[in-house]
């Protein structure tokens, strides 16, 4: 009941009194459930109660969850934060966010119901649904194109049939400018696929997605950051013996035994590892799905963090979050991972990042006479180029071919 979470009567009038009045009581348990602190229940049902004061105060129904938490979002983005107000503001938003999950799991409301309502672009979802559907892309990717796509339609305007050659150029060119090539690289990348969709689908001239120009970069142009043998089993062996520290230490030893990338380690998931087999199955880019070999030492590490450091709960991914509400781990949680675990073991890099463990996988294999084309294949690089970039590392191989410096005596 909303009286065991919430003490405070007048609390409780506004909840009783809103538009999610139907819903608190359940919410109120849902979030204890979940091993929220009695403090921050009361906290976020009474950030609820903001929000639901806002609703009515705006003219809006119980139909209206959706799109009055991205119209409250924008006021609360757009508007000065008065302290003690009663008025929405970013906790606000954070139990809203909860509220409509919980709502979700109880089949109040869809995924597609908050992922359409969350859409300022229309012609997005429907740019969303057809890359699904005929190019096979990963949600991961379509979420990185979203926001270079609302910039575009914000620019450009959203009448398809308006957009030319040179004003594609110029908008690719000018937000290209304001970052690094990689970034630029993906301007061009996504507003191509935009384009591509338009025109298959009627909305504009086919072929437009060509008058963008390609960012130059060079493939390989650098050499592969990776930690010796010693620095990984520093960083390893630095792990708490907590219920954190076995999932750190387990993701550190997928990254760094298997070359798993971030994204490989947030897909996951229980279903995936065949402990009989001794296998493990890992849905890469593209939709691709490869079974890599599970080494001893890593299956005993992850079945102690599923034994005594998982959170009992029902997500099927592998690891989760610590602290409720127990969700899957995001690929920036990965990457910050890492980076903790260098500064935990003291080990200085110039780069921190969970890509650092995957060539240092790579290296390592190579420098124990393993071929380019079996790191390949560990690695599930779909092209052996890709694979000749570790061959830098190697410098006793490469000291064997290298030649001597134009009119210089050879050593």
């Amino acid at each position: 009941m909303l009286e065991k979470h919430v003490h405070a009567a007048t609390t409780r009038r506004r909840l009783r009194s809103g538009l999610a009045a139907n819903h608190v009581d359940n919410f109120a348990e849902w979030l204890h459930a979940r091993d929220y602190k009695t403090r921050t229940v009361f906290r976020l049902l009474q950030s609820l109660a903001a929000w639901t004061d806002w609703l009515a105060v705006t003219g809006r129904s119980s139909s209206d969850f959706v799109s009055g938490y991205r119209d409250c979002s924008r006021y609360v983005q757009s508007t000065p934060h008065v302290l003690y107000s009663r008025g929405p503001n970013q906790d606000t938003l954070r139990a809203v966010r909860l509220f409509l999950n919980f709502l979700i799991e109880r089949g109040a409301l869809s995924e597609n119901q908050l992922e359409a309502g969350s859409d300022r672009f229309p012609i997005l979802r429907e740019f969303r649904a057809w890359m699904l559907e005929h190019r096979g892309v990963t949600t991961t990717t379509l979420d990185v194109y979203k926001p270079v796509l609302e910039e575009f339609l914000d620019s450009l305007g959203e009448v398809p049939s308006e957009y030319s050659a040179e004003n594609l150029r110029k908008f690719v060119s000018r937000r290209g400018a304001r970052h690094g090539s990689s970034y630029a690289q993906l301007t061009g990348t996504a507003v191509r696929s935009f384009m591509r969709f338009l025109g298959a689908t009627g909305q504009s001239p086919s072929g437009l997605e060509h008058a963008i120009p390609p960012y130059a970069g060079w493939r390989q142009a650098s050499v592969p950051r990776y930690l010796p043998k010693e620095d990984i089993r520093k960083v390893i062996a630095a792990c708490p013996r907590t219920s954190i520290g076995l999932r750190d230490k387990s993701i550190l030893l997928l990254l760094a035994r298997l070359g798993l990338r971030a994204g490989d380690i947030v897909r996951l998931r229980l279903s995936d590892i065949d402990w009989s087999g001794g296998q493990i199955s890992v849905s890469g880019k593209g939709r691709r799905q490869d079974l890599l070999p599970m080494p001893q030492d890593i299956g005993a590490c992850v079945l102690r963090y599923i034994g005594k450091g998982r959170p009992q709960s029902n997500v099927p991914e592998l690891f989760l979050t610590c602290a409720a509400p127990f969700r899957r781990l995001s690929v920036q949680a990965v990457t910050g991972l890492v980076r903790r675990a260098l500064e935990r073991a003291g080990v200085d890099s110039p780069v921190r990042g969970a890509y650092l463990l995957r060539h240092s996988a790579a290296t390592s294999m190579l420098r124990q006479g393993v071929s380019l084309p079996s790191i390949g294949a560990v690695l599930r690089h779909r092209s052996p180029r890709t694979t000749v970039h570790y061959a830098k590392v190697d410098l006793r191989s490469l000291s064997a071919i290298a030649q001597p410096w134009p009119e210089v005596a050879q050593c």
